[in-house]
């Protein structure tokens, strides 16, 4: 049960602001002792006592009773599309979007396209063509580039061996490149 966990998150809050029982307990209006009693859990947590105790830590009482942390593993399916493999390596509602992309070699690059939001890559392994503005690039293994995805760009594997890349993206960029330009027409 998430109560259990209220005493040691406000003495860990307490500890982090290199507090101690005292002051928080003066500032607060309560005993030393009852607020000892409050993070060791002998002492059941209701409003009255938590209410002038997170607002002199400046927590919200939601940060004392959120839930344990979520299983952290990734069980999201890579997809296929337009001959790319993109397998999501951050969960689905993480704030920062990261994905394992396979570019197969190809014969022409792809058109270059042009959207909102910005994308930073590593290539894992093989080489990776990228087309940013009129720049023509080839990233090998352990190379990695940050722009801005206005820019026209476009990105395929040089050579004859798929290029492996780590992909990260903000939210307009996420949706451009692992949901294809329909994404863009279905969010505006």
């Amino acid at each position: 049960m998430e109560l259990e966990h209220v005493g040691p998150r406000l003495r860990a809050a307490r500890q982090a602001k290199g507090l101690t029982l005292e002051d928080v307990a003066t500032k607060s209006g309560m005993s030393v002792s009852t607020l000892s009693r409050l993070e060791s859990g002998k002492r059941q947590a209701s409003l009255a006592l938590l209410v002038p105790v997170t607002r002199h830590l400046g927590i919200r009482i939601d940060d004392l009773v959120r839930e344990d942390s979520p299983d952290p593993r990734v069980r999201r399916p890579a997809v296929r599309r337009g001959g790319l493999v993109i397998a999501p390596l951050a969960l689905e509602d993480s704030p920062v979007s990261t994905y394992k992309i396979t570019y197969p070699p190809v014969g022409e690059l792809p058109e270059l396209r042009v959207h909102d939001g910005f994308e930073w890559l590593y290539v894992l392994s093989g080489r990776l063509r990228l087309r940013l503005g009129t720049q023509d690039l080839v990233l090998g293994r352990g190379e990695a580039a940050e722009f801005d995805t206005r820019t026209p760009h476009a990105m395929s594997a040089a050579g004859s061996k798929p290029a492996e890349v780590l992909s990260i993206f903000n939210a307009e960029g996420e949706r451009m490149h692992t949901h294809g330009a329909n994404a863009a027409r279905d969010a505006g």
